[in-house]
């Protein structure tokens, strides 16, 4: 029977801030420095994949499980696919702006590239 280590291992914020100060390191390496292994009763260490790749999934807004929003209602949830409407408008879905945090009024400046259109946030106080 495996024992578990006395911390507890990074969730939320905190577990995404360290996975990428650990680029270089393998995703095992990346599990156990975040505090996701435990210690068998014969010393020998395991990492526990799973756990590790939910945490970075729900610390990163990924919810397999169907779980309904924050605010208790079901909605889509974001595909990360637009497509253009009859009248010839791109529109962005409420999931998006959500996520990044954007608020009524944020101006962006839209760049179009060769098959790709790209947005990028004006700074407020330019």
């Amino acid at each position: 029977m495996a024992k578990k280590k006395k911390s507890e291992p990074l969730t939320g914020e905190a577990l995404l801030r360290k996975v990428k100060t650990l680029d270089t390191l393998s995703k095992e390496q990346k599990a156990k420095a975040c505090g996701y292994y435990t210690v068998t009763k014969g010393g020998v260490e395991r990492v526990s994949m799973m756990q590790f790749l939910n945490a970075l999934m729900e610390a990163d807004g990924i919810e397999l499980d169907g779980k309904a929003a924050s605010d208790g209602r079901a909605g889509r949830s974001a595909s990360y696919r637009l497509s253009v409407q009859a009248n010839g408008n791109l529109l962005i879905g409420v999931a998006y702006t959500k996520q990044m945090g954007l608020q009524p009024g944020d101006e962006f400046e839209l760049v179009l590239g060769r098959n790709h259109i790209q947005l990028k946030q004006l700074d407020p106080m330019e």
